[in-house]
């Protein structure tokens, strides 16, 4: 999320005490004691892990050196519309540290041009391809990196697709958090290998667009979820994505168990930053932090873009007010010399301190010149677009990944792919363009031609759009356009004729209103918009031959016409961002075998989900989201409940064919005990002086030129707030200074590190028995046993890996690694991972989805084909 309409800036964040934590005896009288999120103070220091050392080393050396008024400006963000990018910190430039630049979006950088628009998240998904996950991460961090962007604010792994109708699902990369895991921790480590940071977004629980936000009228809403749940669900990416090294992580704008997750302290302190073990430096999302003291406590290290309650009118929860925090006492010198050493050992660590390029776009403007504060009240003109052009040859990977992606749901008679003489009638707006221009819709608030991408904070501009209708013009001759989504009268198909009917499914943030949706598919629900349902049947009725093409942010339901007769083939393309077309034509006309598999399950109706992952209605009070579901969403859902549905997750069809066969299993690190070896001790952690800085210290200085609304860490009479410190603030309840003792769950980046000590290795060989080339994804699914006493999904998805493309004939042999933490529970009781011991009774499937398991091993016994 970054910079949105300021009518809606207007309400956010208005929440009644905001400015102090509830009471656990407030919580107790609203509902029931499980769904409470526990105090957990004081915020751990960062620094202790050795690969983290050289930089908290430069990073103490500088900190050392800083005032109070450098050190609350790092933290605090400039304001919103206050400088080139969706938001910026204060800098100590005698220090030489810059302003930090942070920017959108997890597709492509947001709101500039010379970009590249690159396949969304659950594009990406949908490859089962770490390698290309991997490369579009460092397309990503070079285009960012080339625009002077220090922080580019992704990827995102939550929303997890728990709500289906959910409107931001399509910018993470599927309902599966080991999918969701490798994803983002591919996507991680190519940004950062070239130096930009990343930023693991929205911990945790933000699964619907619509009530996330509080307001005039009512708080954010709740999602209560259970200790084991938010672990192996809702945590497990983050983990992977800390272990990845990630730089920062932002923070959701809901609460968690009734606390606001920007100042939820079990999740910040506890779990972050002592149990996964954090190191770098934990953010808002924009306009999240509804609290100053209190968020600082609980382990916010960085606000954004800084403003207080209502943008705009200068006021701010944190710059000057942390500066008054810190001299009189409410805040401990100790937490700020940690949040923004945090920060510091960042930049550090990712290599910003050697000609890292300052920003040279405007997120605002296209135009050369422009404001250079652009929610200030006046403002100097300047440069603000050096028009600098960071594409590169990036538009190999955009295609790359759209391409590897396409799912094949269907293919009756071989109708696919197509002939570049077969006589073609293509259907639908989906085929084309926005009528209206390129980017003619702010932040792609609108649904019209191909859809590229939702709508939001997620997008970027396209540089340029290569459509269907474009790119399967330029393959055949014999193609005739009919570019509505109201079936042509008079049109009718001869028995050689094929019909491609294009459709598609869009949502987006709860920024916009797109055709009456909220952000969530709240009106259009799981069906196509633009009456495709419609289309497709229309042109059933007229044609004996029907390829259907779906371009869609999420599942959608198919039974009005899936199993019509002339529906022979359908494709669901996702969201490919700019190179749509070509990616498209590749597949269509067997350029290429589809390898692309399903991230998400096609149900047969809404109603085989469950009732609690519908979208939440508002209602009086706090909304209350309970996750009742527990650890059945998705395919785990369709399973317990033996539901089948009309397509399962993981699912994708070939042009060619594919045998698994001579499958081994290996035992690597036998699993001798139930739970991990001992966590390593925790190192050294930077230490300052602990002596209330001088109150001169975030005075103004002489002669300095103010900008209206942008926010300082100055203070018009600071000798007066360091005099107010022997007034008590009132902490939070549970508040301490003494550290916790180390929990047994951490003890590195994302954990014990014991947890990923592979238990397990799989191997098998895939073959292509077709006639055409093609890849394969072999998909491993983990049973775990009923002697671990736990209800626990009979299957989930815990390892995959993708051949080469193989040649008819050719094989491959393809490992598969399995974890002690892939086989785990999450013991609520010990707070560790638990695992049988010796493996026993654990089950391991592999195959091309959760529904064809073509391979089953049984630890003790081997491995056999089962088909």
């Amino acid at each position: 999320m970054a910079v949105f309409p300021l009518c809606l800036a207007l309400l956010s964040q208005i929440v009644p005490g905001a400015l102090s934590s509830p009471s656990a005896e407030t919580l107790a009288s609203r509902g029931s004691p499980e769904f409470f999120s526990p105090p957990y103070y004081p915020a751990p220091k960062g620094g202790w892990l050795s690969d983290w050392a050289s930089a908290y080393k430069k990073a103490h050396d500088v900190v050392s050196k800083m005032t109070l008024a450098e050190k609350v400006n790092l933290t605090s963000g400039t304001g919103e519309l206050m400088g080139r990018c969706a938001g910026q910190t204060g800098s100590a430039l005698r220090l030489g540290i810059p302003s930090l630049c942070l920017h959108d979006s997890p597709l492509g950088i947001h709101n500039t041009d010379q970009n590249t628009a690159f396949p969304a998240g659950i594009t990406v998904g949908a490859t089962f391809d770490k390698d290309l996950m991997y490369e579009r991460g460092v397309a990503l961090g070079e285009e960012a990196r080339g625009k002077g962007i220090n922080v580019l604010l992704g990827p995102s792994v939550n929303p997890m697709g728990r709500k289906p109708r959910g409107g931001r699902n399509w910018e993470s990369f599927g309902a599966d958090p080991t999918l969701q895991a490798f994803g983002g921790a591919m996507t991680i480590k190519g940004m950062q290998s070239t130096g930009a940071i990343a930023s693991l977004k929205h911990v945790v629980g933000n699964e619907q667009e619509m009530h996330r936000m509080s307001t005039v009228i009512t708080q954010g809403y709740s999602s209560n979820i259970d200790d084991r749940t938010l672990h192996e669900l809702y945590l497990w990416p983050f983990a992977e994505g800390i272990r990845a090294g990630v730089g920062s992580v932002m923070m959701a704008y809901n609460d968690v168990n009734r606390s606001t997750c920007s100042q939820n302290s079990k999740l910040i302190n506890g779990i972050l930053k002592d149990e996964l073990g954090f190191q770098g430096f934990v953010m808002t999302d924009w306009l999240a932090q509804i609290g100053g003291v209190s968020s600082a406590l609980a382990g916010l290290d960085m606000s954004m873009p800084g403003d207080g309650p209502i943008p705009l009118l200068g006021t701010a929860y944190w710059s000057w007010e942390l500066s008054r925090a810190v001299l009189n006492g409410s805040v401990p010198v100790d937490r700020l010399n940690d949040m923004v050493t945090r920060i510091v050992a960042t930049w550090y660590k990712m290599g910003q301190d050697k000609d890292y390029p300052r920003p040279n776009f405007s997120g605002t403007t296209l135009e050369k010149t422009g404001l250079l504060y652009p929610g200030a009240l006046i403002s100097p003109i300047g440069i603000v677009n050096e028009f600098v052009n960071v594409q590169g040859n990036h538009n190999i990977t955009a295609r790359a990944v759209a391409r590897d992606a396409i799912t094949l749901l269907k293919n009756e008679e071989n109708i696919l792919p197509l002939k570049r003489n077969d006589s073609l009638k293509i259907f639908g707006t989906d085929a084309g363009a926005n009528p209206a221009g390129l980017n003619a819709c702010p932040d792609n608030g609108c649904n019209q031609g191909v859809l590229t991408m939702g709508w939001g904070s997620g997008t970027c501009r396209l540089p340029y759009l290569v459509t269907p209708q474009e790119a399967i013009a330029n393959i055949s001759s014999n193609a005739e356009f009919y570019i509505t989504d109201l079936f042509p009268i008079g049109v009718s198909g001869g028995p050689e004729d094929i019909a491609v009917v294009f459709i598609n499914s869009d949502s987006g943030e709860h920024m916009l209103l797109v055709d009456g949706n909220p952000g969530d598919r709240a009106l259009a629900g799981l069906y196509s918009w633009h009456n495709g349902d419609d289309l497709v049947k229309s042109a059933a009725a007229m044609f004996s031959k029907v390829v259907v093409v779906v371009h869609t942010v999420g599942p959608i339901l198919m039974e009005e016409w899936i199993d019509l007769e002339p529906v022979k083939a359908v494709l669901v393309a996702h969201l490919p961002g700019q190179e749509a077309g070509w990616s498209l034509t590749d597949i269509l006309f067997g350029d290429y075998s589809p390898s692309g598999h399903l991230p998400y399950t096609i149900p047969r109706r809404e109603s085989d989900y469950p009732e609690s992952v519908h979208l939440i209605p508002l209602s009086l009070g706090q909304i209350q989201d309970n996750y009742d579901e527990g650890l059945y969403i998705d395919y785990r859902h369709f399973l317990k409940a033996n539901i089948t549905p009309r397509y399962p997750f993981g699912h994708g069809l070939s042009y060619t064919t594919f045998n698994f066969s001579e499958p081994r299993l290996s035992v690597v690190k036998p699993l001798d005990t139930a739970y991990p070896a001992a966590r390593p001790p925790k190192g050294s952690t930077p230490t300052y002086p602990d002596t209330k800085p001088a109150p001169s210290e975030v005075a103004w200085p002489k002669n300095f030129n103010r900008i209206w609304r942008y926010l300082y860490p100055y203070l018009d009479n600071p000798a007066d707030a360091s005099a107010n410190s022997t007034e008590k603030y009132p902490y939070p309840d549970g508040y301490a200074t003494e550290p916790k003792p180390a929990p047994r769950a951490g003890g590195a980046e994302g954990g014990n590190p014991a947890l990923w000590d592979v238990a397990f290795s799989v191997q098998v060989k895939v073959t292509n028995t077709g006639s055409r080339d093609g890849r394969a994804v072999a998909q491993l699914y983990v049973e775990l046993p009923a002697s671990l006493g736990l209800d626990t999904p009979s299957r989930q998805l815990r390892q995959f890996e993708k051949t080469k493309i193989l040649s008819a004939g050719q094989s491959e042999v393809l490992t598969l690694d399995v974890t002690r933490k892939d086989l785990s529970v999450w013991d609520v009781v010990v707070q560790d991972w638990k695992t049988p011991v010796h493996g026993e009774g654990i089950k391991i499937w592999v195959g091309e989805s959760v529904a064809d398991m073509r391979v089953g091993c049984t630890v003790g016994e081997g491995c056999a084909v089962l088909h």
